[in-house]
């Protein structure tokens, strides 16, 4: 767990331009620049801390090209953009990343720990409907919790 984690959900929207106010709380947490990329296991979009996103980038540039790496590689790394907020505290969502996570008008910035995400809200609202709460608990009590 981050020593501060990235923790709650908040909606907001996104203009015609594909700016969107990010949240002050996490906003605070990530600092000044922050970067985004498309989720590899979900229709969202992620984003990590700049020292996050560079522990990230180290890993994966130790990956060899061959069993996979390459497309790791061209995966993040091809949709990956750094994210600095304006005076108001919105930041561009560039196009092909929007197109990628189905993101409308309607998001939901989630914290994750270590990292955020944005969901369009539909999705995100399917994909809470979707969540094995039966697995979930069964992952606690592995745990102790």
């Amino acid at each position: 767990m981050a020593l501060t984690a990235l923790m709650g959900t908040y909606h907001h929207n996104i203009d015609a331009k594909g700016r969107m106010s990010f949240p002050t709380k996490l906003r605070d947490l990530l600092g000044g620049e922050f970067y985004v990329t498309k989720s590899i296991n979900q229709k969202c979009l992620t984003i990590y801390s700049k020292s996050e996103w560079e522990k990230l980038a180290n890993k994966i540039a130790e990956l060899p090209d061959s069993m996979g790496g390459l497309d790791i590689k061209r995966w993040l790394f091809s949709g990956a953009g750094e994210l600095v907020p304006d005076k108001q505290g919105r930041v561009l969502i560039p196009s092909d990343l929007r197109e990628f996570a189905g993101l409308k008008k309607d998001v939901v910035v989630i914290g994750l720990d270590d990292k955020a995400e944005i969901w369009d809200k539909e999705l995100w609202d399917a994909q809470q409907s979707n969540m094995d709460m039966s697995a979930m608990l069964a992952a606690m009590q592995q745990l102790g919790i």
